[in-house]
């Protein structure tokens, strides 16, 4: 994995702006510890950080290909996974390669297919590639958008890179959020709109999208979608396929140069994957290491709620034993994640999840010290219509996202003017209303069925994208890569047209996965009930930041207190309010916080 940055402009001379490219591709150098590369043309101009995976020797970017006196240039974050098969076809077309990087399958997959190239990819990527001679500029974006790209327009000016730091890096990208972006950030919190920048006329490549830029023109293609149709496959086919895909798609992501580790809470996701892993490893004759997070005291304080059954480890344990694996169990306590609570707001530029993107930080830099990637069984709640969220009324009907209907009132925290102005409920509204305009139902499916498919399509175009930010971030930031096998696009069109019953075969939560995982788990661990991913229940930590809560509404300069209301701030932040406590004030004054680091370290220009 990587970090890239890039300056198109057709109307000036970027041959001589390498201290402002060095300023946006230094902003990523988590991305990329191991080297950076520049490339300096007229009218292009792109950088690089490397995280060396594959083809230690060869892979270095920008990588070029020159066409007489012409250049195409590529600078490239991700993985391909079927390059190996690309690399084949593309010599039988009379290509030829100089390295074993997939970097360079990649550049020559556009010199045999131009803009289609995306069409033929199966893996994880962003990428920006400049051709010289028809002088345009082309971005381009994985099906499930696990990897970020972000782009902005200024003038005869096309700026893009891996994350929000890299644009406004460059002095044309000002850190300014006006309506519209508060609106995201309060309203829908941190689940942002797909292509949505938050930062004023900043955009993001929506996953499966590429976009053509040239000096008059812009191209947007949509290259995959969920296309719909009648499931035909019988149950014991359908059990059969899904476990061909993941065992094909685990194979093809175990593919590395540097150590690779697998994360593992015992669940059935990442107990499935943590199988099938390990033994392509015993095969190899070698051992698989994984990983779990745990909290100081979690024993003690663990509670059951909506979305927590019961304690992970026991369950680590379990399975670990199981596959035969090096396991290495992660612990944090209390101040840990206070003193770390505002690194995935800075990772991310954006104000995220608080605790539970901390923690996710602080164990990739655990895993850091051993390894260089994992696997993660992130997305398959999404893409198994995992969640309890699925099979109840109330989200089913509700004319909002349904996760917004759990995070504990944010948009009510305004205050009446910054209320007024945003109107974060007719903003929620629009936005589910314009997700929903999207869903291509199926002839003749129920009224039940519609519902379910609408929901299907919310977490995977919506609900998903936050997942996977929130694992790139975490992980990129420790310059570390994590692999998602469930968002194998090829498993993702499988899924979408499985009907919900089918999924949820045996009268249990993604009952056809666990009959997939029949062969490599355990029945007790195959039929352990879904519990999210782990957060602390130490008291010491919603105590800690309750007064690091009360410190900002006492401190006159905290940027966002015109925008709150502070009174019931206080009120929560005291252990005072009668309804929001324990569970929803952590969340709520977890994000607020990093809403007010957000604005002042980013110095934030607010226009509404």
């Amino acid at each position: 994995m990587c970090g890239i940055a890039g300056w198109v402009d057709w109307a000036r001379d970027l041959s001589n702006q390498q201290p402002i490219l060095k300023e946006m591709t230094d902003s990523i150098i988590h991305r990329g510890p191991d080297a950076d590369g520049f490339w300096f043309s007229e009218k292009a101009a792109f950088g690089h950080r490397r995280l060396i995976v594959i083809d230690p020797e060869g892979g270095l970017q920008p990588m070029l290909y020159k066409n007489g006196n012409k250049t195409i240039a590529l600078t490239y974050n991700g993985e391909l996974y079927n390059y190996l098969e690309l690399r084949k076809e593309l010599e039988d077309k009379g290509h030829s390669f100089s390295t074993k990087s997939d970097t360079e399958v990649l550049l020559h997959s556009y010199l045999e297919w131009r803009e289609d190239c995306v069409n033929h990819f199966n893996g994880i990527f962003a990428f920006g590639i400049w051709d010289e001679e028809r002088e345009q500029l082309m971005l381009g974006r994985d099906h499930l958008g696990v990897k970020p790209l972000f782009f902005a327009r200024r003038g005869s000016s096309i700026i893009f890179g891996s994350e929000l730091k890299v644009l406004l890096a460059h002095p044309m990208v000002e850190a300014e959020v006006d309506h519209q972006g508060l609106a995201e950030v309060f309203a829908l919190g941190p689940i942002r709109t797909p292509g949505q920048g938050v930062f004023k006329d900043v955009e993001e490549v929506r996953a499966g999208h590429s976009i053509t830029f040239k000096a008059d023109e812009t191209d947007i293609q949509q290259y995959w979608k969920l296309k719909s149709k009648k499931h035909e496959d019988d149950l014991e086919t359908t059990e059969q396929t899904i476990r061909s895909l993941l065992e094909d798609t685990v194979k093809r992501q175990l593919l590395s140069d540097m150590p690779l580790v697998t994360m593992l809470s015992g669940g059935l996701d990442s107990s499935g994957l943590t199988a099938l892993a390990a033994r392509e490893y015993k095969e190899a004759g070698k051992t698989l290491s994984t990983y779990s997070i745990d909290f100081v005291n979690n024993d003690r304080d663990f509670e059951e709620d909506f979305l927590r059954r019961d304690l992970d480890e026991p369950w680590v344990k379990r399975v670990a034993e199981h596959v035969g694996t090096d396991h290495h169990s992660i612990v944090f306590g209390a101040d840990k994640l206070v003193e770390n609570l505002l690194v995935p707001m800075r990772a991310r530029d954006l104000p995220g999840v608080g605790e539970l993107e901390t923690s996710l930080y602080l164990l990739f830099k655990e895993m850091k010290k051993d390894a260089t990637v994992a696997l993660s069984g992130e997305s398959a709640d999404e893409v198994f219509s995992g969640y309890p969220w699925f099979h109840q009324e109330k989200y089913l009907d509700a004319d909002i996202y349904p996760w917004l209907k759990n995070m504990g009132g944010i948009a009510n925290i305004l205050s009446e003017d910054a209320k007024t102005k945003l109107q974060p409920k007719e903003y929620q509204k629009k936005r589910f209303n314009e997700a929903v305009s999207e869903v291509p139902f199926l002839e003749g499916e129920s009224e039940l069925e519609r519902k379910q498919r609408q929901m299907s399509y919310l977490f995977i175009t919506r609900f998903l994208p936050f997942m996977l930010d929130r694992k790139d971030r975490s992980s990129m930031m420790t310059g570390f890569e994590v692999r998602v096998p469930f968002c194998d696009y090829r498993l993702v069109e499988y899924l979408w047209n499985v009907p919900f019953d089918v999924k949820s075969i045996d009268n249990i939560e993604k009952g056809i996965l666990r009959r997939a995982f029949k062969e490599v788990l355990p029945d007790d661990v195959r039929n352990r009930k879904k519990s999210a991913y782990p957060s602390t229940k130490d008291d010491a930590y919603l105590q800690g930041i309750s007064k690091w809560m009360l410190e900002v509404l006492d401190d006159s300069s905290s940027p966002i207190l015109p925008l709150i209301n502070t009174d019931l701030i206080r009120t929560i932040a005291e252990g005072k309010h009668g309804r929001i406590k324990g569970n929803n004030a952590r969340g709520l004054i977890d994000y607020l916080l990093q809403i007010n680091g957000w604005l002042k370290e980013y110095n934030i220009k607010v226009t509404l």
